[in-house]
């Protein structure tokens, strides 16, 4: 934990604007990491503080440091808040249900009880891949809390095809398909009888360069902003603690591209007047048809679709100038 905490402190000392950052303690003691990140040049704090606050989940494996890129082009205008999801990075670990609908809630309702802790009334709600995936079943259970959904490049969307189904039947629905990066094949080779990143912890003394090995597109998106390996050490250390959220992800999955719980079944449970809107990587393994699905699904509510060039999953960092101008765009949609 100690090395967790030099590397992400050294990723944050690049931030500019003002952060504050501190664990914010739940009704039943877990500590969930959290980041405040403010404009430091408003001349009056007080109207920052009135906007709707920005709130950043991070995906599977990740934690507030990966936002490096984000946090301080966001925050302009109202403050941002991101935090490390239940059971990943710097915040408490619990115990995790095997079962995919328990352990969704336990996400689910760490949020909301982390909302209420912070003080949140309403919030523009941003998650990218399990953030996603969790963002949207919080907007479900509690709607009046979010004034506007970001989904970016979310995970547990589409329902896994039959298998009989035949690899033409679906040619003309899909906007794209990548194959599954390296890492993604590698972890998945394990993920039936492990936890999904068991092979980092078992590599010990070796394990970040593992990281390193398997996600060089890590240092590749960051370089310019560190010459060496911070964001791969960030990772490792984010994922060598002990198992916890993953345990919950690997009872929401199937496996890494499917969820047990689809999240297409329910989309049509998000209120009709809230807006959605869905960013996808051109480049990315997720598919961003499940994005269209949702706004057929939803018929004349609000909903976007937008699909980033030259973008992997990770569209945040990939392109973060468009990332930001675009997330930017859609706060300014709200008060």
């Amino acid at each position: 934990m100690s090395l967790l905490k030099t590397a992400e402190a050294k990723i944050l000392a690049c931030l500019h604007n003002d952060v504050w950052a501190r664990f914010v303690t739940l009704p039943d003691q877990n500590r969930i990491w959290t980041l405040t990140v403010t404009n430091k040049t408003v001349r009056r704090a007080s109207e920052q503080a009135s906007k709707t606050p920005l709130v950043m989940v991070h995906g599977f494996g990740g934690g507030v440091g990966l936002w490096i890129r984000n946090l301080d082009s966001l925050s302009r205008s109202r403050p941002v808040h991101a935090f490390d999801l239940l059971g990943f990075s710097r915040s408490s670990r619990p115990p995790f249900p095997t079962d995919a609908e328990l352990a969704e809630d336990q996400s689910v309702t760490s949020i909301e009880q982390w909302r209420q802790t912070v003080g949140l009334e309403r919030m523009i709600l941003l998650g990218h891949s399990l953030g996603g995936y969790l963002a949207t079943s919080y907007a479900i259970r509690y709607p009046d809390r979010v004034s506007h959904l970001i989904l970016v490049d979310p995970w547990g969307f589409p329902e896994r095809p039959q298998p009989e189904a035949s690899d033409s039947a679906g040619q003309g629905l899909e906007v794209k398909r990548s194959a599954p990066p390296r890492w993604v094949k590698a972890i998945a080779s394990l993920f039936s009888l492990f936890n999904p990143l068991a092979v980092i912890r078992a590599a010990g003394p070796l394990g970040p360069g593992l990281v390193t090995r398997f996600r060089p597109d890590f240092k590749r998106k960051f370089e310019d902003i560190f010459d060496d390996n911070t964001m791969t050490e960030y990772l490792y250390h984010c994922n060598a603690q002990t198992p916890s959220g993953e345990v919950g992800f690997r009872a929401m999955s199937e496996s890494l591209g499917w969820a047990k719980r689809p999240m297409m079944q329910r989309v049509h449970l998000l209120p009709p007047a809230l807006p959605v809107t869905m960013l996808y990587g051109a480049r990315s393994w997720v598919d961003s048809s499940s994005g269209h699905s949702v706004a057929q699904i939803r018929g004349q509510s609000p909903t976007r679709v937008i699909v980033v060039p030259n973008a992997s999953h990770h569209v945040y960092a990939d392109q973060y100038e468009v990332f930001n101008n675009e997330v930017q765009k859609l706060c300014d949609t709200v008060d």
